[in-house]
């Protein structure tokens, strides 16, 4: 796969899935543009990838305000033009049954997991258009399955899948639209897991092992790349079988 030339903006980039997916990125060869609410971390990872030869930028982005996204929309044209690819990846995950969480925690995750690609789309889907690029998002596969204390998190992957959709078909043929569909993948968010929860994860997809963010980022890397020039409104699940694997209680 070949970016060379082209502008790429991952949000949710200063560790994890991001911060993979941006060093894939710059790999083949393009302008990483790395935003986290957290510009510490998005400043590390850039200066990680020009490091070892590449070009990064690292800005500190909320997603969840327009006026963040105008700023790093004026930062980025002034350093290297037009956006090619937009990759939502930024979450908020808050753990608790539906009548526990609170109408704030709701709408918090309403406003980062869902909220955040609106504002993308507003801010760059002009340089998108002009540019014929690629927008991919970060769903899950709660989008698919029901997990204990995972309601309005799962609620707002589902609708990620349907609002990439709905993006494709509105959008093309300039713009391509898809979602990537993670399983159990090793984040930081399993450095508090149980023997127990790494057990169930494990035992409950095919592959019987626990991804890989690089393993995310290739696929991302692919859907947003040339090779995938007639994949646009696609659903692409990267967790190990997970999804194949109806019975969890197999070994």
């Amino acid at each position: 796969m070949d970016f060379k030339g082209r502008n790429v903006l991952i949000t949710g980039g200063g560790n994890g899935i991001g911060a993979a997916t941006a060093k894939k990125f710059a790999g083949y060869g393009a302008n990483v543009i790395v935003t986290d609410l957290d510009g510490a971390a998005a400043d590390s990872v850039a200066k990680e990838i020009v490091g070892s030869g590449g070009i990064a930028l690292g800005l500190k982005l909320d997603i969840t305000k327009i006026e963040d996204w105008n700023d790093a929309a004026t930062k980025i044209h002034a350093a290297y033009g037009k956006v090619n690819v937009v990759f939502n990846n930024a979450y908020l995950k808050i753990v608790k049954p539906a009548h526990l969480t609170s109408v704030e925690e709701w709408d918090k995750q309403i406003d980062v997991n869902f909220g955040g690609i609106h504002k993308s789309v507003i801010t760059f889907i002009q340089d998108l258009q002009d540019t014929n690029g690629a927008m991919v998002n970060t769903a899950s596969v709660h989008a698919h399955f029901g997990f204990l204390g995972s309601g309005v998190y799962a609620a707002t992957k589902g609708g990620i899948v349907s609002l990439s959709n709905q993006l494709a078909v509105e959008y093309g043929p300039k713009v391509r639209v898809n979602a990537v569909l993670p399983g159990p993948i090793m984040t930081r968010v399993w450095d508090t897991a149980t023997d127990k929860n790494f057990d169930e994860a494990i035992r409950g997809n095919a592959m019987h092992r626990m991804g890989l963010p690089e393993e995310v980022g290739e696929a991302v890397c692919f859907l947003a790349s040339d090779k995938a020039s007639f994949i646009s409104g696609a659903s692409l699940l990267v967790d190990g079988g997970f999804s194949a694997q109806k019975d969890l209680s197999a070994t």
